[in-house]
């Protein structure tokens, strides 16, 4: 995400926010957001920040050797460019993008990522808040099918069981003594999972594991562990020439209209799943 920062801004302090901005990323990441409860804005975890900036003497060597204040870095929420508010272009949102599509989901292929890439630049968006913005409505709208699929993954019916599922199943290790939430910043998620499979939890980490499909139900299942919640909508609605695609191509406007009903309001679970020893 700094490379993409420094790429459109060339500005220092913007591009250490962008550097920073996951500093404070536990074990399990967004499991842990939704085990403190904010499974909707998903950024719970961002309060250490400024504390790990602080706390390292090299990163506060390096920012003092360039005259860089902490609190000009240890926010990336302030520069637009780096991160704003759903469903603008950002560059956090471009990265984390591009890199599912290209690496984890093979939504797309390397050249696929430069056309889209090569086609952005920064324009003007509300109140003329500088905003990433396409230059191409085709190449806008690919990004968009893209996005749009990866969306549905981010909190579909198994993301988000999945996610709730680690989630309470930390909390009641952290209840028992058994972690501590400072082992999610210094222990592996492989760590924390060996950890895992030596308590009562392991026949339930075993039983998700071995799933295939999770199932859904309008009422709750009896007898095994379910969830019903929501979940943070990660969707982009980008610029296109200074115009919003979702304003200006009704084909964009279908793909995102169809990824925001997406329904989240079925009990998910898998049969005969206990996390209550």
């Amino acid at each position: 995400m700094a490379l993409v920062v420094w790429h459109f801004t060339h500005d220092k302090k913007q591009t250490l926010a962008g550097l920073f901005h996951d500093i404070a990323t536990p074990a399990f990441k967004h499991c842990v957001d939704f085990m403190n409860g904010d499974y909707m804005a998903q950024e719970s975890t961002e309060d250490l920040t400024t504390q790990i900036i602080e706390n390292s003497p090299e990163i506060t060597a390096l920012l003092a050797r360039d005259k860089i204040k902490i609190s000009e870095v240890d926010d990336y929420h302030k520069y637009p460019i780096a991160d704003n508010d759903t469903p603008r272009l950002s560059a956090d949102r471009l990265e984390y993008s591009l890199s599912n599509a290209l690496f984890t989901y093979k939504l797309l292929d390397l050249e696929g990522i430069k056309t889209i890439y090569r086609d952005i630049k920064i324009g003007q968006g509300i109140n003329g808040m500088p905003e990433l913005e396409f230059k191409t409505k085709k190449i806008a709208r690919q990004f968009i099918k893209t996005t749009s699929i990866l969306s549905v993954i981010y909190r579909e019916d198994r993301t988000r069981y999945s996610m709730q599922f680690f989630a309470d199943i930390l909390k009641k290790l952290n209840q028992s003594n058994l972690i501590q939430i400072s082992d999610l910043y210094h222990l592996k998620e492989t760590e924390i999972i060996d950890i895992i499979s030596q308590t009562d939890y392991a026949n339930a980490l075993n039983d998700w594991r071995n799933a295939k499909k999770v199932k859904t139900a309008k009422t709750a299942p009896k007898d095994t562990y379910c969830i019903k919640q929501p979940a943070k909508v990660r969707y982009i609605d980008p610029l296109c020439n200074g115009a919003r695609m979702s304003t200006s191509c009704q084909l964009a406007k279908k793909m995102i209209n169809k990824n925001l009903s997406y329904d989240m309001n079925s009990y998910v679970y898998l049969d005969n799943i206990s996390i209550n020893p």
